[in-house]
């Protein structure tokens, strides 16, 4: 049964072989026992045992040698579906035909993917009153402005800030009688002492400020209202409060968010992630920044692999002093990963089908080309495959019109196969 259907597929070849122009001498299967052979160097199909011009080229007919009669491959078994070839150093040069050296090179990885732009979560600020009160006015009335570190926020009137002035005043009084006095009793000017700072450390908890205690101190009078500053540098995030509002303690009334620092969400696929460690260097670019690069690095992994995209979650934290990322944007992260040297060959020499890689080897300076199956390891990101097994270095590959070389080998082992089928 199998000798049938190779029967039907090598018939159907030279069917297709014949509509397509191409010329099948029939002495290809009747050649005479120890008579020379002559077949045209482009066009292997033409074998006659006579000298003569190729009917398809014109060209001169070569004499055969002994292995190509016998069908055989003296160069091994190679690529299935593939034959040694001979192309002369002049018709190389005809054909635009070029090789290059497997050699030792300085491989590093390109891993791309996208990058989701989020605000740093340790930048993100809320403000929250310590005491019960009622916003007086509001110096920050909008989502989305920009504020400045220690910039006021609001004006805040609360009688527990004003009883913590009192007392403050109140020890200060004290403080400056014993002083003035001058008493000798030690032990109680110690004690009024710690009586004031702790005064003044209850008003620094309260958040007020080094500059308004001071100012409370010289002039010797409480204020009504006090106010309350930025934390950060930022954004108006959200905005809680109203003028007039009663506010309660440790009731959120802005966000505040500092984007000098962003961060990236990028998805690692699983081939990639033996690459992948915190701490790596990354470049990320925006369509709408041509040109523009905005470095930052790994920060963290997630342990958990998402099911459902087989991939695994990467922060990225980026530098952004210019503010020119915002959150929700989305870009490209690039993670150059350096893996030594190893044997590469360039991406063109490669002949890929999707079940198997091969490339054509120079044998020798006659011409003698061979199709050697390789085992590829990292793409870099400058047009190179490294090469894991199948050659060696120092070996020549052709680089250039090597589908020219693909198609004359594939050719060559068709109408060998056909011709063994016959003899069997």
């Amino acid at each position: 049964m199998k000798k049938g259907r190779r029967g039907i597929v090598i018939v159907t070849a030279l069917i297709v072989l014949g509509a397509s122009g191409f010329y099948i001498i029939p002495h290809l299967f009747h050649s005479h026992g120890g008579s020379a052979m002559y077949t045209c160097p482009m066009h292997p199909q033409i074998v006659q045992d006579r000298p003569g011009d190729c009917p398809i080229c014109g060209m001169r007919l070569v004499p055969m040698r002994k292995e190509e009669k016998k069908g055989g491959d003296k160069h091994g078994p190679g690529v299935e579906g593939l034959s040694s070839v001979n192309i002369g150093p002049d018709m190389q040069a005809r054909l635009g035909i070029a090789f290059e050296k497997a050699v030792m090179r300085n491989i590093v990885k390109e891993i791309r993917t996208t990058a989701r732009i989020l605000p740093d979560e340790t930048r993100q600020f809320k403000v929250s009153v310590k005491v019960n009160g009622w916003v007086e006015k509001l110096f920050v009335n909008q989502t989305g402005q920009y504020v400045r570190r220690g910039a006021p926020l609001l004006l805040l009137y609360s009688p527990e800030l004003l009883s913590a002035q009192q007392e403050y005043l109140s020890a200060l009084k004290a403080a400056r009688k014993l002083s003035d006095g001058q008493s000798g009793d030690e032990l109680i000017a110690k004690s009024v002492e710690e009586i004031v700072q702790a005064a003044r450390e209850r008003l620094r908890l309260f958040d007020i400020s080094d500059g308004q205690v001071a100012r409370i101190e010289k002039t010797g009078r409480v204020e009504r209202a006090l106010i309350i500053h930025s934390p950060s540098s930022g954004f108006v995030l959200e905005k809680n409060v109203f003028p007039g509002q009663k506010v309660m303690m440790n009731e959120v009334l802005m966000t505040i968010i500092d984007l000098t620092r962003v961060w990236g969400e990028s998805d690692i696929f699983e081939n990639d992630i033996p690459y992948i460690k915190t701490g790596m260097p990354v470049e990320v670019t925006l369509p709408n920044w041509p040109g523009k690069v905005f470095r930052g690095r790994i920060s963290f992994l997630e342990p958990v692999l998402n099911p459902e995209t087989r991939a695994l979650k990467a922060r990225l934290e980026i530098s952004n002093g210019d503010l020119s990322l915002r959150p929700n944007m989305f870009g490209d992260a690039k993670i150059s990963v350096a893996l030594g040297k190893r044997l590469a060959v360039s991406e063109g020499a490669v002949m890929r089908t999707g079940m198997k890689d091969y490339v054509f080897v120079k044998k020798n300076e006659d011409g003698d080309i061979v199709p050697v199956e390789v085992k590829l390891g990292v793409r870099t990101g400058d047009g190179f495959f490294e090469i894991v097994s199948g050659l060696k270095g120092g070996e020549m590959v052709v680089s250039a019109a090597n589908f020219l070389v693909d198609s004359e080998s594939s050719l060559k082992a068709a109408l060998r196969s056909a011709s063994e089928g016959h003899k069997h």
